[in-house]
């Protein structure tokens, strides 16, 4: 078994009022999350949103400045060794000794704990076989990844931190990290993941956390947080010229159907309720501005859309 299951419905994390300040920066500001047994809770946002920090205030890497924290139902205050030996960490990136093999260093991963898998059964959960006796100093950066994650399932954790886990990956190493996280999760495992990759959190995320600037702006299920965008589909479109503010947004924002208007990269954003009521209004309006439309693209609304409508940043923004 890779996970260890508690009870349905068992708070495993539970944080309130949270707050951590770097000098004058609040990177985490009055956050409040749960997360429940064999569930995963998503932290989604871009960089600096303040995943990375809330996660490690979590883990207990960090004291946090105000806020409680509650892991596995215990105190890191009271309680560290217990909380310790009930999770697996995969850090955003991970120093390991390069001289040892992987079978050595999840060896020695297994020392650290009263319960844990053999190194072997852990080397083939990560798909590391014909990197077992390689030294760490020759894997690439995916194979580091899946070690890193290898080392997190070594204790059968309750609960599994995975901070941008898949940073770095190619599709197939991507593809191997979820199936993972899903098998664990099948398991009654639980799980508190950070990432700005929206494919990533929409699948493997119960629950969603949106973050910016350090404090929850939207929660819910992927489900919830897309249809609270209220719209049928997104419309993009691109004048001639490349300014999209030739199609004046009060006039966007008076066709029928559409509920949002914004502007981006050369385009011209529509959040829609009537797509054809929409489409066909945006082509009579382009015909009487005398304005060339030299593309037009639909698509279903994303949980992208909903971030940058929100705040007017996509989730891979630096």
């Amino acid at each position: 078994m890779l996970a260890r299951p508690m009870a349905p419905e068992t708070l495993i994390v539970s944080a309130r009022g949270l707050v951590k300040r770097f000098g004058a920066v609040r990177a985490v500001d009055g956050l409040d999350l749960e997360v429940r047994a064999g569930t995963c809770l998503g932290l989604l946002g871009p960089n600096g949103a303040g995943k990375t920090t809330t996660i490690e205030l979590l883990e207990g890497l960090r004291e946090p400045d105000a806020g409680e924290i509650r892991v596995l139902g215990l105190d890191w205050a009271r309680s560290p060794a217990a909380i310790r030996a009930g999770i697996g960490v995969q850090l955003q990136s991970t120093d390991f000794q390069e001289k040892l093999t992987v079978f050595e260093t999840l060896r020695m991963f297994r020392s650290f704990y009263a319960d844990a898998r053999a190194p072997r059964e852990v080397i083939a959960w990560v798909g590391l076989e014909e990197k077992q006796a390689s030294r760490v100093g020759t894997l690439s950066g995916g194979q580091k990844q899946r070690l890193a994650l290898g080392c997190a399932l070594m204790n059968r954790p309750h609960l599994l931190f995975l901070d941008e886990p898949t940073t770095g990956l190619d599709p197939q190493g991507r593809r191997r990290v979820w199936e993972l996280v899903e098998a664990f999760k099948a398991e009654g495992g639980s799980v508190l993941l950070s990432t700005h990759y929206m494919e990533e959190a929409e699948r493997l995320s119960d629950d969603l956390a949106i973050l910016d600037r350090g404090q929850v702006i939207a929660r819910g299920s992927p489900q919830a947080i897309i249809r609270s965008l209220g719209a049928e589909s997104v419309v993009e479109c691109a004048p001639a010229g490349g300014e999209p503010r030739v199609l004046p947004e009060a006039e966007l924002r008076a066709l029928p159907g559409v509920s949002g208007v914004r502007y981006e990269a050369g385009f011209a954003v529509l959040s829609v309720t009537r797509t054809q009521d929409a489409l066909a209004g945006l082509f009579e309006l382009a015909a009487r501005l005398g304005i060339t439309l030299d593309d037009l693209r639909t698509h279903r609304p994303t949980l992208e859309d909903v971030f940058v409508n929100l705040t007017g940043k996509h989730l891979r923004d630096e």
